[in-house]
């Protein structure tokens, strides 16, 4: 049985969501290989190369591989699938992106967002916003199936020392281009790989009001995050998303402030390890899941909390 993962990158540095899918790749067990398809994207293979447990990397390296087209990554899986039994990917937007098109062009059911491995055919994965978990068994001969990256400890990234293949890279499927892409810099930690979180709610009352956070974040060498309900309101960009329809995290630390605790929020975070709730009603479902909890106006205790760390 050998196991094919899809790796995540941006040409230049293999990302911490590899690892996660590669540990669930352990736990089904088996040779696990892992796919590299971008353009100039060697040194991507290499740091492939030395993730424990990755028996051989595969590089295929063009120049319609170099933004990641779904349907250009999708084909190139694909030509590669032969003999895999199962293929992974994370469960980012890139993967989720891609897979349901390998899964479709195999002719198999795709298993999203597995968190638990119980065999090479049966996974357990949430379902109701994480309010219930199913058992999945699947007879397919290939298994195509996205990894929530959070459920999984990553494994180490060096230790390994795999062979890099070269293989020829697929055709441009001419069916889409890449127009731009508008990335924003941070100095802050990327929300999905962040040890802390700082999230703000709609009892933020606005965007202006949102940067009350920035001291605490800084404070606490933490990434921003925001609930859907903030986001929605224009307090926050899109991308602080933390949720069932945002970003699933799992920091050591989640700091929720003004959130009331919406299930679909709640999908996206309550796998964190410590979770600290400030809210001014007492009745918040925030508090359900909360570790810690403080029945105050966010206005007058964040600023306190600042001072006192």
């Amino acid at each position: 049985m050998t196991i094919l993962v899809i790796a995540e990158h941006d040409n230049a540095e293999l990302k911490a969501a590899t690892l996660n899918t590669v540990a669930a790749a352990a736990k089904i067990g088996g040779d696990i290989h892992v796919l590299v398809a971008g353009s100039g994207a060697q040194a991507v293979a290499d740091q492939a190369a030395k993730v424990a447990g990755v028996s051989a990397v595969i590089l295929a390296d063009a120049p319609q591989l170099a933004d990641s087209l779904a349907e250009n990554v999708a084909e190139q899986v694909i030509a590669v699938a032969g003999n895999y039994s199962h293929i992974l990917f994370p469960a980012t937007a890139s993967g989720k992106n891609v897979a349901p098109r390998v899964a479709a062009k195999l002719d198999v059911a795709q298993i999203s967002d597995i968190i638990a491995v119980e065999s090479a055919d049966v996974f357990q994965r949430p379902i109701y916003a994480g309010n219930a978990i199913a058992t999945v068994e699947c007879v397919d001969a290939k298994k195509v199936i996205t990894v929530r990256t959070t459920a999984f400890d990553a494994v180490a990234a060096e230790g390994g020392s795999a062979a890099v293949q070269n293989v020829e890279a697929v055709a441009d499927s001419g069916l889409s281009s890449f127009v731009g892409r508008d990335v924003e810099k941070s100095d802050r930690p990327e929300l999905t790989a962040a040890s802390i979180i700082v999230s703000g709610g709609r009892g933020m009352g606005s965007a202006e009001n949102f940067k009350i956070l920035d001291p605490l974040a800084d404070k606490l060498g933490a990434a921003l995050g925001a609930s859907r309900a903030a986001v929605d309101a224009g307090y926050a960009p899109n991308d602080w998303q933390v949720g069932q329809t945002g970003k699933i995290v799992a920091p050591q630390l989640y700091v929720a402030i003004g959130i009331s605790g919406a299930i679909q929020h709640l999908a996206g975070m309550k796998d964190s390890k410590v979770i600290v709730a400030i809210n001014k009603d007492a009745e918040a479902p925030i508090f359900g899941v909360a570790d810690y909890g403080l029945v105050a106006d966010l206005f007058t205790a964040v600023p306190e909390l600042v001072g006192a760390l």
